[in-house]
């Protein structure tokens, strides 16, 4: 326990000190992200970075465990899996975040970083159809990458969030030793508290896809990790909790973007975010209710883990109940 307590401390004391510097080179090099009036919420140029500032700081924490401790063989086979996964994504998003990519180059980016999570024995293992299992291991990698990066959309939010749902993961999976979970989970938490201090509002540095993809493909990779309870067969499904957040925002965007004969990879102001702040919430409590219910969700999610079928369908009903219900009235919102 003590490694983890480090682990978690280090990664947030390394991002804590490296953003700033990070954001002084994205200064001087001019790496910045200019305000589009349409979808961004900032009204002059920020600096990017802050995603290489946190992958360094989750890899270097991971390196000084691995340094500090011994693994067992399988758990160093997964952890090279999500560095070279993870560092693909970072540097895919690295170079959209300086020079741009077309939306197909970095999803096929993505696929590759699915691949080699799967290469190294990342997947869902709960299907026997090794067919069906890679391809919703690739939808569900893919998927969660671009879901933090959708709500990465006002200071804080998506930081802030992965923060909470790396230390759901990390408590969800804590009595099942899954080692290489618990220590990504916390390096992960660690990293982008570190970051947050910069990027609360009004942030003084983005972490920019750079940051947004690779924070989404460790949750996704951490999540295929864990294998959740013996005591229920749903409880497998607890990372749609734990992501509830992000995915629910993802499902509402395309869903209005489709209602307005738009492409679902043009940016519009249809996110969660943006129609709490129209309902009149300023937006540190739109970013604040969107940790609160993180942290809801996350604990919903344990729950689960703990108790019978019976106990778990009902949670799991009510959430989804409330979470339709909830959409119904988003629907009469106007964003713009």
């Amino acid at each position: 326990m003590v490694f983890y307590v480090v682990a978690f401390f280090f990664a947030l004391a390394l991002a804590y000190v490296l953003t700033p510097l990070l954001r002084k080179i994205a200064l001087k090099f001019g790496i910045l992200d200019h305000p589009v009036p349409a979808i961004k919420i900032h009204l002059k140029p920020v600096p990017y970075l802050g995603g290489l500032a946190i992958w360094l700081a989750f890899i270097v924490t991971l390196l000084g465990v691995r340094l500090l401790t011994s693994f067992p063989t399988g758990t160093l086979h997964n952890l090279r899996g999500i560095f070279y996964g993870g560092t693909l994504i970072m540097v895919l998003g690295l170079i959209d975040d300086i020079w741009k990519l077309d939306y197909r180059v970095k999803l096929f980016g993505q696929f590759i970083a699915s691949i080699i999570l799967i290469l190294y024995n990342i997947r869902i293992e709960f299907i026997s159809s090794l067919p069906l299992s890679v391809f919703l291991t690739i939808f569900w990698v893919v998927g969660i990458t671009n879901a933090i990066n959708i709500i990465d959309i006002m200071d804080g939010l998506a930081a802030g969030v992965v923060v909470i749902a790396g230390l759901a993961f990390f408590f969800i999976a804590l009595p099942t030793e899954k080692i290489y979970v618990n220590f990504a989970a916390l390096a992960l938490a660690g990293s982008c508290l570190g970051f947050l201090r910069y990027n609360w509002r009004p942030a003084r540095i983005f972490m920019g896809d750079s940051g947004s993809l690779f924070i989404g493909f460790i949750l996704a990779a951490i999540s295929l990790g864990e294998s959740y309870t013996t005591i229920n067969n749903i409880g497998l499904f607890a990372p749609f909790l734990v992501l509830g957040i992000p995915i629910y925002d993802t499902l509402l965007v395309i869903f209005f973007r489709i209602l307005k004969g738009k492409s679902i990879f043009a940016g519009s102001r249809d996110h969660f975010a943006f129609r709490l702040e129209a309902m009149g919430y300023n937006r540190k409590k739109v970013v604040l209710i969107n940790y609160y219910l993180t942290a809801i969700l996350g604990l919903a999610a344990f729950l689960i883990t703990t108790v019978k079928f019976e106990l778990a369908v009902i949670i799991y009903a009510a959430i989804i109940a409330f979470a339709i219900l909830y959409a119904t009235r988003l629907i009469y919102v106007k964003v713009e």
